[in-house]
């Protein structure tokens, strides 16, 4: 596969640098849809995320705490790749691809007033990137370091251009307290270029616990002086939607309360997946739909 011009090397260089961001944010700034106004979607524009409290309703909310727990149950004790476990436990982390199975998950990546507002930022149709659930169990559940998502799929996956987002759905209730996601606003107009060079298989413990592709300490501190830290909560049925390029990280879970999200990546289908550009191969396909 040919590889587009690199306009954000990354894992390439010894130190690390900031790259003003040369893609839009939002695509189409032409209402086409009933689920957000100018405003909501100018503040995405400017702080590279949107949270809708409460979006889906309490009849929605309550399918979604049972095909989790289905979920759950099942891949305790399922050996396949997609399973990813807590790093130093069998205390199952994150299920990916679960939209590449018929049923409940899948749907939802086709949820009409979804893909209404994500069509809307995005300004064209769009695929399944990748989706997976992340649990956070009560007491057990460990943190997810600082990163761009952008990073490592324009490394590893070779996404050549910002345009796509991720949508995090509150499986259950997101609060201050349970190791919800932390985001740090207007941090998506730069790219954060890392160092350190793509292992091979790098997938194998990323998915785990995340050592290259990661921003250094210095880099962090200029980007939260400068836009600080805000962590959307809300109710099971919330909807977060952010930009692929945003800053964003969790704590880990103390507290009994368990923390699930659905997480669906959204890219336009004008901005498909090239070689990589910071890895020897590609991701396997559960990670990243070609």
């Amino acid at each position: 596969m040919v590889q587009l011009v690199d306009h954000y090397p990354t894992r390439k260089l010894e130190t690390p640098s900031f790259i003003n961001r040369k893609d839009p944010t939002v695509y189409n700034f032409d209402i086409n849809q009933n689920e957000i106004d100018l405003l909501q979607l100018e503040s995405y524009d400017n702080n590279g995320y949107l949270f809708l409290d409460q979006f889906f309703n309490e009849e929605e909310v309550e399918r979604f705490k049972s095909e989790t727990k289905i979920l759950l149950e099942q891949s305790r004790s399922a050996k396949n790749p997609e399973v990813i476990l807590e790093p130093g436990g069998d205390e199952v982390r994150s299920v990916f691809a679960v939209h590449e199975k018929p049923g409940f998950f899948k749907d939802l990546t086709a949820h009409p007033r979804l893909q209404a507002v994500i069509r809307q930022m995005i300004g064209s149709d769009v695929y399944v990137h990748q989706s997976r659930i992340n649990f956070k169990p009560g007491f057990t559940g460990k943190e997810f370091y600082w990163h761009s998502d952008f990073e490592t799929w324009h490394a590893e996956d070779g996404m050549p251009n910002m345009r796509a987002l991720s949508c995090s759905i509150a499986l259950e209730d997101n609060t201050l307290y349970n190791g919800s996601l932390m985001v740090i606003p207007g941090s998506h107009r730069v790219f954060v270029s890392c160092v350190g060079r793509t292992p091979d298989n790098h997938y194998k413990e990323s998915l785990r616990r995340q050592e290259y592709g990661v921003p250094d300490q210095e880099s962090l501190t200029k980007l939260v002086n400068e836009g600080g830290i805000a962590m959307p909560v809300g109710k099971a049925g919330s909807v977060l939607l952010f930009d692929c390029n945003l800053m964003h990280g969790s704590s880990s879970n103390i507290t009994p309360y368990p923390r699930s999200n659905a997480f669906f990546v959204f890219n336009s289908v004008e901005n498909k997946l090239q070689s990589p550009f910071s890895a020897d191969k590609e991701r396997p396909t559960f990670i990243a739909t070609r």
